[in-house]
């Protein structure tokens, strides 16, 4: 099969309320391989969320670990092609980190199967020593592309960008961070240099796409969805850049009722979408990569779907 040739259709659902975006019709007769569905999990700014939320709380008896992961293996027993992402922002927030210093929240993540995530600003409360000692209870790789960790002892554990294979396809998913200094207190983020999110998210993502021949690619994001300043954010970030399919967001634990979809630099769509924080939300998006040889008529244009997504 042909890695260039695939079109891309994306579906963005509930979590039990699955929806494919193409028709029954269109895949019926053809063969397994001439199409991949993919189903894309994600979280941000979980904030060692582990309980639900206690009575009288605002959000009373919603989020919590145990329940999520129970959703999420429900989905993967439903569907075969699955990721589980996060978008930063996993410390701090519940006594559970101040006791444990994040090891209990990495080990949960692990066990429910994550397959990456980003840095956010509070994933450094405890230094950069501290992060590295919790860093064996992850089994799963931290992105990040536009920090520099040449002169920090991260340099040998946070990777620019991974590559999965789901089927005949080839996922890119890569990183990228806000600005540390003036949000985290100098000494605990120590020799790592912030470089350009736009500049390197392209020089990232066309190396995925044209150099590594991924077929659909996501950015990891903890730069925040929107300021009223000219601050980087996702909106700019995908207005600027080229060859992302999907931005998965943070840092503003911004609730949106339905991923926004904004064209890039060479007026292709993009997807945004962020679902609040302390695991309230998981989110989930289904797309549907179909190899170029299947023609697609054009009474089916690609379909969004959405539809609230609630952890409890």
């Amino acid at each position: 099969m042909n890695r260039r040739g695939f079109i891309k259709k994306i579906g963005l659902a509930g979590i039990a309320l699955g929806a494919s975006s193409l028709p029954l019709e269109l895949l019926a007769g053809k063969r397994h391989e001439d199409f991949i569905k993919l189903t894309i999990l994600h979280t941000n700014d979980t904030h060692s969320r582990i309980d639900p939320f206690p009575a009288g709380s605002k959000y009373e008896g919603l989020g919590g670990m145990a329940k999520r992961a129970h959703l999420i293996k429900k989905i993967r027993e439903d569907n075969q092609h699955v990721l589980l992402l996060d978008a930063g922002d996993t410390f701090q927030g519940t006594p559970y980190f101040n006791m444990y210093g994040g090891e209990l929240e990495f080990k949960l993540m692990s066990e429910m199967g994550y397959d990456a995530t980003t840095l956010g600003n509070h994933d450094f409360d405890a230094g950069v020593d501290g992060l590295i000692r919790q860093l064996p209870h992850a089994n799963f790789p931290f992105l990040n592309t536009n920090y520099n960790f040449e002169d920090s002892p991260l340099k040998e554990h946070i990777k620019p960008y991974k590559i999965f294979y789901k089927g005949a396809a080839k996922i890119g998913v890569f990183g990228v961070g806000i600005e540390l200094s003036g949000l985290v207190p100098d000494k605990l983020f120590g020799n790592i240099r912030y470089e350009d999110p736009i500049r390197n998210v392209n020089k990232t993502a066309s190396l995925l796409k044209n150099d590594l021949n991924c077929d659909f690619i996501i950015c990891l994001s903890h730069l925040g969805l929107k300021y009223e300043s000219k601050k980087i954010s996702d909106l700019i970030l995908a207005q600027s850049t080229e060859n992302v399919d999907i931005i998965i967001g943070g840092h503003t634990h911004t609730f949106l009722d339905k991923p926004m979809i904004v064209n890039n630099l060479a007026g292709t769509p993009v997807v945004i979408n962020q679902v609040g924080w302390a695991g309230i939300n998981l989110g989930r998006l289904d797309v549907t990569l179909v190899c170029e040889k299947i023609k697609l008529s054009k009474k089916y244009p690609p379909a969004i779907f959405s539809r609230k997504t609630i952890v409890k």
